[in-house]
């Protein structure tokens, strides 16, 4: 049973930084992508970073390029979000998400994700 857990999310100021944490558990495909979407009150889940199982291929959102890194502990099977910058429209939950397949770049629309986490909440104030 593929069990995905989020944690790290919390409350920083505008400017600040934190990294979100998503340890999987239950399966050892080895090819699969790996994304972090984030979901704001009335709004739709957007993806927001997405990387593959090797690691080497990641995709950005627009919004979060050159301020959010995503990353892949193989070994710990647990997938990170360094999030830099933050600004107050960051604000939303984050979710962890997977899927057993190859895609090039790994996705960043939700339909493409199989398994999901429950979220962690970041918010961020002015």
């Amino acid at each position: 049973q593929v069990q995905l857990v989020e944690s790290g999310g919390g409350s920083v100021q505008a400017g600040g930084s934190l990294r979100l944490s998503c340890a999987a558990f239950g399966y050892t495909y080895n090819t699969y992508y790996m994304g972090w979407f984030r979901q704001a009150p009335g709004k739709e889940r957007e993806g927001v970073a997405a990387v593959d199982s090797g690691g080497g291929r990641t995709n950005y959102a627009d919004s979060v390029k050159g301020r959010f890194t995503i990353s892949h502990d193989n070994a710990k099977n647990t997938l990170y979000l360094q999030m830099n910058s933050l600004k107050p429209e960051d604000t939303a939950k984050y979710y962890c998400a997977t899927a057993f397949r190859y895609r090039i770049p790994p996705p960043l629309r939700r339909q493409e994700y199989t398994y999901w986490g429950q979220g962690t909440q970041v918010t961020v104030s002015s």
